[in-house]
């Protein structure tokens, strides 16, 4: 078995996983920014802060009016560019510590006794943040920049939780995604190994491609692109194409072939909902020693050249 070979197989396999997984990640990308479930992430930890009935005070406040994302409308403004505010999406901390205290009416006051401190806490909507400032009070905490400290390390919390919720509704999304790609293509990763390991010509293109990628440093791409790639290695990516098992063949055969099938599938599925960043740091370990290597052969073979002509 030649080693290169082998190899060839690998960056086929890595390149159109990193193919199929860029596909997921734009689709993904749509939806997130279309059903704006960042901003929906960051909603439901800014009402534990505030309260619903507070929520568009506090997001109205200038300094978050200025961090909402600008995009288009819907799918058709594409062609008008007409544009909209949409959700917030992310706020630092301690802007939104100070939008909070904003909020609250303890921006300008510096020096408040335990009464008039009640008096302000008392006066915002029920909610955690609310309940977290009852009981930093009734601790003993009444010094404004204590407040303001004890809310920072609160909401920076409060913020992190919002990123882990939004990242797990994103994995879901790539997960589903990568196996509705999978099923759609009928990208069958046993079969793709198979085709590559008897096609050189099919070998060469893939490694060619992936090391053109890996030069290109990951470019953007659209869905088209990234389809006419898989198109362009003319790999046995469609239904239509699977070689299945003669109309008599016997059970076994069938049985064999669906089991092949299935698992050849759920490994693709597998592998396309790492990531296209996944796959393509991978290729680009695995090609860059080739290329490294090359550049000091060359190199070599100059300074070689050099000292030769130096002596001459």
């Amino acid at each position: 078995m030649s080693i290169s070979q082998a190899l060839e197989v690998v960056i086929g396999l890595i390149f159109v996983y990193y193919v199929l997984g860029s596909i997921v990640s734009l689709i993904t990308q749509w939806i997130n920014e279309s059903l704006e479930t960042r901003g929906k992430a960051l909603e439901r930890y800014l009402i534990k802060i505030v309260g619903d009935k507070k929520l568009e005070d506090l997001v109205k406040l200038p300094q978050l009016q200025a961090l909402r994302p600008i995009r288009y409308k819907n799918f058709l403004s594409v062609f008008g560019s007409a544009t909209e505010p949409k959700k917030l999406e992310k706020v630092p901390v301690a802007t939104l510590v100070d939008a909070y205290f904003d909020l609250a009416g303890l921006t300008t006051r510096e020096d408040l006794n335990l009464a008039q401190l009640a008096e302000l806490v008392d006066k915002l909507p029920d909610s955690d943040g609310k309940q977290a400032f009852i009981k930093w009070i009734n601790q003993g905490v009444t010094n404004i920049d204590d407040l303001r400290k004890r809310t920072t390390a609160y909401f920076t919390g409060l913020m992190e939780q919002a990123s882990a919720t939004f990242r797990s509704n994103a994995r879901s999304f790539v997960i589903i995604l990568s196996i509705a790609v999978t099923a759609l293509f009928g990208t069958d990763s046993i079969q793709l190994a198979q085709t590559l390991w008897t096609n050189a010509e099919l070998r060469a293109l893939a490694a060619a491609k992936a090391e053109m990628v890996v030069q290109q440093e990951g470019a953007d791409a659209t869905v088209d692109d990234l389809i006419k790639e898989l198109g362009d290695l003319t790999i046995k990516i469609g239904w239509w194409q699977t070689e299945h098992p003669a109309v008599g063949a016997d059970v076994m055969t069938w049985v064999t072939f669906i089991l092949l099938k299935a698992l050849g599938l759920s490994l693709t599925a597998a592998a396309v909902s790492q990531g296209s960043s996944f796959w393509y740091d991978l290729l680009k370990k695995i090609t860059s020693p080739a290329t490294s290597t090359s550049s000091s052969r060359s190199s070599g073979g100059e300074s070689s050249s050099s000292s030769s002509s130096s002596s001459g």
